[in-house]
């Protein structure tokens, strides 16, 4: 028996099974960290701070936001999601230019 024995590529596309009880999850930030093994994407929501909130945010330069979701990808995943990224984000620039939206500096 060979030690590098022929492997035969199948191409095929995952489709996402919904479940009719699977609730969708609002974020408005992400935070990336990675490890040499993975990328971890923490999705947290925030939301308008009181006047309280403001005040400590200005004295601590911190803001706290419940997180929502937390995911951990391997590194080889991150091409292909940085790809589908920019091209949904280009189909969505060439769809609603015309309604107002206009290109902005990036949140982080």
């Amino acid at each position: 028996m060979s030690d590098n024995p022929e492997r035969k590529q199948i191409n095929f596309t995952i489709i996402p099974e919904e479940q009719p009880s699977e609730p969708r999850t609002y974020a408005n930030f992400c935070s990336i960290a990675h490890t040499p093994f993975d990328f971890t994407l923490t999705f947290c929501e925030v939301m308008p701070l009181s006047e309280k909130e403001m005040r400590e945010a200005a004295q601590d330069h911190v803001v706290r936001a419940p997180v929502r979701a937390r995911i951990v990808v391997p590194v080889q995943f991150i091409p292909n999601l940085v790809a589908a990224l920019q091209e949904h984000m280009r189909v969505f620039q060439d769809t609603y230019s015309n309604v107002g939206w206009t290109k902005g500096d990036p949140i982080h």
